[in-house]
């Protein structure tokens, strides 16, 4: 792969990254509700997720996930009902007392759970993977250190952004644990994530 393919590649994905989405708002949330650590392995399992798209796409099998109808619909009904659980807890969350978001010794683990499940559930980001590949490989270069290449700085780049995010979330965790802010941000959060499954649900992939 040339430096300017890679270069294009970089720019591209990037902005890609720094634009809040549905994983930055989960990573966000984490670390506002279970501690920046639990931030942090969200961000490890949603990238983990990513991993695995990636190894999808370089054997090809991800092409055959989307096409099949059945396959398809079982991801994009799941991701939605988890997003949906999401939205309900966080907006269920807001009405409990502030010590119960306290960081618990699980945290991490489940942070890192969570984020695997959301990264694994969404159809999105499968199709966005299939998409993307072929643009950037040379077939007439070894596809192997092609697609290493990619998928390295891809991995790189995206859990850089994600911690950051959640990091600057954990920054802001006395501000956002306060009171009234509190339950606010957690009602607007599960709003979102409420709708982000629905719009997860309504999904349908270009013909």
């Amino acid at each position: 792969m040339t430096v300017e393919v890679w270069g294009l590649y970089l720019v591209a994905y990037l902005l890609v990254c720094v634009t809040p989405g549905p994983n930055v708002l989960f990573v966000m949330s984490q670390s506002v509700w279970r501690g920046r650590t639990a931030g942090l392995t969200a961000a490890l399992g949603i990238e983990t997720a990513n991993v695995v798209f990636w190894a999808l796409s370089a054997l090809g099998l991800a092409a055959a996930i989307a096409a099949s109808q059945s396959l398809f619909m079982i991801l994009k009904w799941v991701g939605a009902a988890y997003l949906a659980w999401l939205g309900i807890q966080a907006i269920a969350g807001s009405f409990k007392p502030a010590d119960a978001h306290a960081p618990n010794p699980r945290a991490a683990d489940n942070g890192f759970r969570d984020g695997l499940v959301v990264g694994l559930s969404n159809p999105k980001a499968l199709l966005f993977f299939i998409a993307l590949l072929p643009q950037f490989v040379d077939p007439a270069r070894p596809a192997l250190a092609q697609i290493l290449t990619l998928a390295l700085t891809s991995v790189v780049i995206d859990f850089s952004t994600n911690a950051a995010y959640a990091l600057a979330a954990g920054a802001m965790r006395r501000v956002l644990a306060r009171g009234s802010v509190r339950r606010w941000f957690e009602r607007c959060v599960g709003g979102v994530f409420l709708w982000l499954a629905a719009a997860a649900a309504l999904y349908r992939r270009a013909a």
